[in-house]
């Protein structure tokens, strides 16, 4: 599948799992927006929307790189008209960006809370809502979210009720977008992994490095991401993925080559 003369707008690309996507397209030859906060580095984070953009052009796509903040309306606004003069359209819109924060009730503040509710859930509304007069008009017009399946059992609920809301409300976007754009062709799904995934955030709030040789690489959800990008006249829509069963569906099941530690005990993601 070539991706020439696509657009696709990502929200969070500087870094993991939203610039392994960037880099796997961009070699497709999409074009890649690059719609995430970070100009100056981090050293915890690593990566800016500068440094992924000329991964990106490396990798054989042509990239915009523009801070977007996705809680300001008006900046996404900016970054999709900025997308659209530079490269004719969004066929495109990868919901990557997101906040977490895994604590239970009496834990999580007001201040936590209303950040993963104006990224998770309103920032993923408002990004989609700016993009759709272009998806309209796309070719093979795609939405693809990372949030998880939704499954109302305590189990994934009760330890980290406002963050487990937030990733469920993305999943629901995605799945009303599938409903109301069906006539439209555009397709929505959403993407999530069956094990840990190895980056700055599972390091840094998880687990760290004991968690991080449990892990796979960004690139199994990159793959993935890739294969459900490729389906044209609505083969996938409507879909909650899990990253392994995209790959089965390809032939692929030896995934041994994403172990960050080849042949080591993987850890099962918060949501499987």
């Amino acid at each position: 599948m070539s991706f020439q003369q696509q657009t696709v707008f990502i929200t969070g690309a500087s870094r993991g799992i939203g610039k392994a996507i960037a880099l796997k397209l961009a070699a497709a030859g999409a074009n890649i927006v690059i719609a995430a906060k970070s100009v100056e580095e981090d050293p915890r984070l690593g990566g800016t929307i500068f440094s992924a953009a000329a991964e990106v052009e490396a990798a054989g796509g042509k990239a915009l790189a523009v801070q977007t903040d996705i809680r300001d309306e008006e900046q996404i606004a900016a970054a999709v008209q900025k997308a659209a003069d530079r490269f004719g359209g969004i066929d495109i819109v990868i919901n990557n960006a997101s906040a977490i924060q895994l604590t239970g009730t009496p834990q999580t503040t007001l201040k936590r809370f209303n950040l993963m509710y104006d990224i998770n859930v309103r920032g993923t509304f408002l990004v989609v809502q700016h993009c759709l007069p272009y998806l309209l008009k796309g070719h093979n017009p795609h939405i693809l979210t990372l949030s998880p399946p939704i499954s109302l059992q305590q189990k994934w609920l009760s330890p980290h009720v406002a963050y487990t809301m937030s990733k469920f409300n993305m999943s629901m976007l995605t799945l009303g977008w599938a409903g109301e754009f069906k006539e439209a062709g555009i397709a929505a799904n959403a993407l999530w992994p069956r094990t840990t995934i190895a980056t700055a955030a599972v390091k840094n709030l998880l687990g760290g490095d004991a968690l991080i040789k449990m892990s796979r690489t960004p690139d199994i959800i990159a793959d993935a991401a890739y294969f459900i990008l490729s389906k044209t006249n609505l083969a996938y829509t409507g879909r909650t993925f899990i990253d392994e069963e995209v790959l089965a569906a390809e032939g692929i099941t030896d995934l041994a080559k994403y172990a960050v530690e080849p042949g080591g005990q993987l850890y099962p993601d918060l949501f499987i």
